[in-house]
C-alpha cells in the first residue's frame, strides 16, 4: 500500500492568531482560506511539501456536537488537551530558539526523552500542543 498523510485538523480559537503562528511564526505556507470571522477554516503546511497539510477549523461545529460537548471542547483546549500535532526537525536548538523568541508558549524545553527521542513542546494560540522531535 502507498499511504500518506493528506490533512489532519487542528482546532482554533481565533483564527488571525493561528494563521500568525503557523504562516510567521513556524514559515508554514497558506494554501486556504475560507469563511468568515471566527469560521475560517484554514490550510498550511510546510513550504516545500505540497502533501501534507494541517486544516485550522473552528471547534465543535460538527453536526451532533451538543453545547455540553462544545463547552467541554473549550475547556480542553484552554488546558491544552484537546488536540496536538508532532512535527520534526533536523536542528531542534535554533527551532527551540526561535519559538521562545517569537513568544510561544513554551510546555517542555529540549529534553532527551528515556524513549530516545529529544523534544520540546509549545501551545499554538489555541492551546493545541506541539511537540518538535529531533530527527538526523
Amino acid at each position: 500500500m502507498d499511504i500518506t498523510i493528506h490533512w489532519t485538523f487542528l482546532p482554533h480559537t481565533d483564527p488571525d492568531a493561528s494563521l500568525t503562528f503557523y504562516r510567521d511564526t513556524l514559515g508554514f505556507e497558506v494554501r486556504s482560506d475560507v469563511g468568515n470571522g471566527a469560521q475560517r477554516w484554514i490550510t498550511v503546511g510546510p513550504a516545500g511539501q505540497p502533501g501534507p497539510s494541517i486544516v485550522l477549523h473552528p471547534p465543535g461545529l460538527e453536526p451532533g456536537t451538543t453545547d455540553d460537548q462544545r463547552r467541554t471542547i473549550a475547556e480542553m483546549m484552554a488546558q491544552g488537551t484537546y488536540a496536538r500535532i508532532v512535527l520534526a526537525t533536523k536542528d531542534l536548538d535554533d527551532t527551540y530558539a526561535r519559538l521562545r523568541a517569537a513568544g510561544a508558549e513554551v510546555v517542555q524545553e529540549p529534553t532527551q526523552q528515556p524513549y530516545g527521542i529529544r523534544d520540546f513542546a509549545v501551545r499554538d494560540p489555541a492551546g493545541n500542543q506541539v511537540r518538535f522531535n529531533e530527527v538526523p
